[in-house]
């Protein structure tokens, strides 16, 4: 309606314009007293776009260095039809084929990560190297923001700082913000002191609307973090209100938490946070197929290893405040999967395969030239090693136990008698390629994918194996520790053995548990048999060649182990003093955990690394009809090492005891009492 309209005429002008006045007057009042939870909509300086606001977020999260299609990569083709998922070209084509779409609409669309975008593939191997792969090339894709999850610090904070200096920062944040609201990095630490990340962020977009960010750091996931010192974590909860607060007093109209929690974390941060519109979370890999909404806060999450992109459609109404999702479930899907549909965007996958050179260059160095592309096949196999079910031994956990052990004795010419490795760096299953120019192949990538987690001593990516001595009765204590872990601390801490095997009742793990506290008092009394393999190679199931482990056995054996696992056994016992273990020399002298890089396994002066020891292990397999080394049947089940069974529950046993005695007591007093009859 234009001006002359409204003052068309004098005393009607005159009224319309009084009417006008105060109806602007009482909108703005109206405004100023919406309250500071949900959408705050400040209305200044905004476009005229009606009383409606529009956004689209794109998300994803727990990347885990995969650069290229995977699942495996060997099963890859650019062309044809493959099962290969993910990969930054594919992702990199979608979000350019959605921002085009809608910048035509005139919608802005903005890009998140919710953090552990290193850690898991061979590219993350470059960043102790001083590349930084992952986060320059979420650059080039234009991500606005992500947060640094636990598995950024798996090559400790020092080797983050240098990290986020290749990529750019701290000039980068203007283009992609580094979000960490409750990390507290020292102030003399480059983190803090060159400002390598940021508490919060605001981003003005075209259309007016002003997206306040902030980035969290959940409970679990700082409990997994394995090299963060001496950077620590605040109260995820107060932090939150923290930057809503400062958030909300820079104008912000949306505000949205990227958070490395876990669903489950995010809903309590809804719960008991007011203020946040939107939570695009990671760490627990979920692919949430339609958001979760708690308290008006809606949560998204993609899932892991870039097999989907997360689409969020939103409209703020500038007249409530309110927030609310319209996607079309037909068109626009909450996930959408990057499969062989989706082509791979040229500048990215050049950019991808420039790092790929860099990597194929390590490789060959650290393998001396057995392998020279990622890709190249290191084994065949007509079956899958499957790394579950959870809370069991399974037959990737024994290939690589096995790996660990008889690589070692073949190494150093001293025969381990047991290795274990934890659930939680085994990542995944062996899986064959499925292809016909792949078909049960196993490819250099997609086994290091497995086993590829930290860093050594020598600044070299890969966990390094450590040769500890303990005596008998301390591996019947680590037994005792491996089934305490399974029933309190869940499938990430459950161990896999080779060169033993054992019984176990579960249900004598704990006593019972101190209530309020939720302290478990173990029993320590849960193995009920544990053996010895004393044969050659791998061990046998059935009867086969075992000596029993007992307890108080004060002979030295040599256990096998990652630096890691070494250090978090001897924890236990300070904590459980009847299951203290201490690591020992060859010659029997104790080895303090600060120490224990005097335990590591070194070949020719270099660290002997988990993921080598596999990869050899795989290698050294024979040679088959295929022209490869060919897995072996014996690793497509299980082999009897981890046995649970059932025995009577030892918090039945005093039961027991005083039911005998009162059994017992009943007896002698009907016979006493029959005594006494004849008698009279």
């Amino acid at each position: 309606m234009g001006w002359g309209v409204l003052v068309s005429g004098y005393t009607a002008g005159l009224n319309r314009l009084i009417i006008l006045a105060f109806s602007l007057i009482l909108t703005t009042s109206l405004f100023a007293l919406i309250p500071a939870s949900g959408a705050r909509a400040s209305n200044n300086d905004l476009p005229d776009h009606g009383n409606e606001l529009s956004l689209t977020i794109l998300y994803t999260n727990d990347e885990h260095g995969a650069l290229i299609p995977h699942s495996p990569a060997v099963d890859f083709h650019p062309y044809r039809e493959n099962p290969a998922v993910g990969g930054y070209a594919r992702l990199a084509a979608v979000v350019e084929e959605v921002r085009q779409k809608k910048e035509a609409a005139g919608e802005p669309v903005l890009l998140f990560s919710g953090g552990d975008f290193i850690g898991g593939t061979a590219y993350s191997w470059l960043a102790p190297l001083g590349y930084a792969p992952e986060l320059s090339i979420k650059q080039k894709i234009g991500y606005d923001a992500v947060i640094i999850g636990n598995h950024e610090y798996d090559y400790g904070p020092g080797v983050l700082a240098k990290y986020l200096k290749e990529a750019g920062y701290p000039e980068a944040h203007q283009e992609t913000a580094v979000l960490a609201s409750n990390t507290l990095a020292p102030p003399d630490h480059p983190l803090a002191r060159e400002q390598l990340y940021r508490e919060n962020h605001l981003i003005s977009l075209d259309n007016g609307l002003k997206v306040g960010l902030f980035g969290l750091m959940g409970k679990d996931a700082v409990a997994v973090t394995t090299a963060n010192e001496p950077v620590e974590f605040s109260d995820q909860h107060q932090a939150a209100r923290r930057m809503v607060e400062t958030l909300e007093q820079q104008g912000a109209d949306l505000i949205i938490a990227l958070t490395h929690s876990g669903v489950e974390e995010d809903r309590g941060l809804a719960a008991d946070v007011a203020g946040i519109d939107v939570i695009v979370g990671g760490h627990c890999h979920t692919a949430l197929e339609e958001p979760v909404i708690v308290n008006d806060t809606i949560i998204v999450q993609a899932g892991a290893h870039l097999e989907y992109v997360g689409h969020l459609e939103l409209t703020l109404d500038l007249s409530s405040g309110t927030v609310s999702i319209r996607n079309d479930p037909d068109q626009a899907p909450f996930l959408k999967k990057l499969d062989h549909s989706i082509p791979l965007h040229p500048g990215i996958d050049e950019a991808i395969g420039a790092y790929t050179d860099i990597l194929n260059e390590y490789i060959e160095e650290k393998t001396q030239g057995r392998f020279q592309h990622i890709l190249d096949p290191v084994a065949f196999s007509e079956f899958k090693l499957p790394d579950y079910p959870p809370l069991q031994e399974t037959p990737m956990g024994n290939f690589v136990a096995d790996a660990m052990r008889l690589v070692t004795a073949e190494k150093t010419g001293h025969d381990p008698d047991f290795a274990v490795q934890a659930n939680g760096v085994i990542r995944g299953s062996i899986i064959p390629g499925a292809m016909p120019h792949s078909y049960g192949k196993i490819s250099f990538y997609d086994l290091v994918e497995l086993v590829g987690l930290g860093m050594g001593e020598d600044g070299h990516a890969g966990y390094p194996l450590i040769a500890a001595y303990l005596t008998g009765d301390e591996i019947r204590r680590i037994l005792e520790v491996a089934v305490l872990m399974e029933e309190v601390m869940g499938n990430t801490y459950f161990l896999q053995f080779s060169g033993l095997r054992y019984d176990y009742n579960p249900h004598n793990a704990v006593l019972f548990t101190v209530p309020f506290l939720n302290l478990p008092v173990p029993t320590t009394r849960a193995v009920v048999n544990a053996e010895k393999y004393t044969g050659e190679g791998r061990q046998v199931p059935g009867e086969g060649p075992y000596v029993p482990i007992e307890k108080g056995d004060e002979e030295l054996y040599c256990l096998v182990t990652d630096a890691y696992i070494a250090s978090f056994l001897p924890m236990v016992g300070e904590m459980i003093p009847r299951l203290d273990v201490v690591l020992k020399d060859r010659d029997g002298t104790p080895v303090a955990v600060e120490d224990i890089e005097k335990l590591i396994v070194h070949i020719n002066d270099e660290e002997l690394k988990v993921w080598q020891a596999v990869v050899e292990y795989a290698a050294d397999q024979p040679v088959g009809d295929s022209g490869l080394p060919e897995i072996e049947p014996y690793y497509a089940a299980p082999a009897g090492r981890i046995n649970p069974v059932w025995t009577i529950p030892l918090i039945m046993w005093p039961l027991v005891f005083f039911l005998t005695l009162a059994l017992g007591g009943c007896y002698l007093y009907r016979r006493r009492k029959k005594g006494r009859t004849r008698l009279q």
